[in-house]
């Protein structure tokens, strides 16, 4: 992971980039700690995996809680075998 100030960014936007896409993190510092963080897309697209796994499992194990509370609904599966 590599700090820099927003100004180095900005005069060296390309080759930030080019280092990002290498597989590098960039943590861009800003005033008041308002700091932002570069990442490529593949790191992306795997904490937005890992954000909606955590989703999930929270929605199971709330259901999970739920049944065990007692405030589950039974339902009959009926197949239809006409089709």
């Amino acid at each position: 992971m590599l700090a820099v100030k927003s100004v180095n960014v900005r005069d060296n936007f390309k080759e930030w980039c080019d280092k990002i896409a290498m597989g590098e993190t960039v943590v861009i510092s800003r005033p008041r700690n308002e700091n932002i963080y570069m990442i490529n897309e593949s790191e992306y697209n795997a904490l937005q995996k890992a954000k909606q796994n955590t989703e999930y499992l929270e929605k199971l194990q709330r259901g999970i809680s739920a049944l065990n509370a007692g405030k589950g609904i039974e339902h009959d599966i009926i197949e239809d075998i006409d089709q």
